[in-house]
């Protein structure tokens, strides 16, 4: 049984169109980053913390004969080394792209899967190209609202496509999961092997 510990919608309906069957929950954890903290080793912490505390919901239901696997993903946008994080308000999104206009950025999804045998974590890496971004453009983008739920400000499945003529990596990534790593994960973790036996 695969539990998925998100309610990211848009991770919802990636893991269904690659065919996985899988229930939902999601996890409350403090999502504050650590000092000095690498955004890479920041996503995929927290990766590991939603997996792990959905897994303590349910460790005493796991019997042995339907095993439960929870997975836990976390996806940030990196600018120059500085996280953009979901805009509280309209103009923090306005500041947000307007950073982004014209340059290069990252977007990092951290995975992890946990069984009562493993851990297993990864982290993708997705470079993103911007165009510059017409001032009527954003204008109009910004009074949509769309791009209050999203980290950086911007979906590359929306109306925001229109500025990202390439990237570099997995298209899957930059909406919220990356799904050909995800499925190796999962099938690296019901083997029982784990790179990070440390976190158990």
């Amino acid at each position: 049984m695969l539990i998925l510990a998100s309610s990211s919608s848009r991770r919802r309906e990636l893991l269904g169109q690659a065919g996985v069957e899988f229930t939902v929950e999601s996890a409350d954890i403090n999502e504050a980053r650590q000092p000095d903290e690498a955004p890479a080793k920041y996503v995929q912490r927290l990766a590991v913390e939603k997996a792990q505390a959905v897994w303590e919901r349910h460790r005493s239901d796991d019997d042995g004969a339907d095993p439960i696997m929870v997975l836990g993903a976390d996806t940030t946008v990196v600018l120059e080394g500085e996280i953009l994080g979901k805009p509280a308000t309209s103009a923090e999104a306005r500041r947000m792209l307007e950073r982004l206009s014209g340059r290069t950025h990252q977007v990092m999804t951290g995975i992890a899967a946990i069984t009562r045998e493993a851990i297993v974590s990864d982290v993708e890496i997705t470079q993103v190209f911007f165009d510059l971004i017409d001032e009527q453009e954003l204008t109009h983008y910004i009074a949509s609202s769309e791009p209050l739920d999203k980290a950086g400000a911007y979906g590359i499945q929306g109306y925001a496509a229109r500025w990202i003529p390439r990237i570099e990596g997995c298209y899957f990534n930059v909406v919220g999961l990356p799904l050909a790593r995800t499925i190796a994960l999962l099938a690296k973790v019901k083997e029982g092997m784990s790179e990070d036996k440390a976190l158990l």
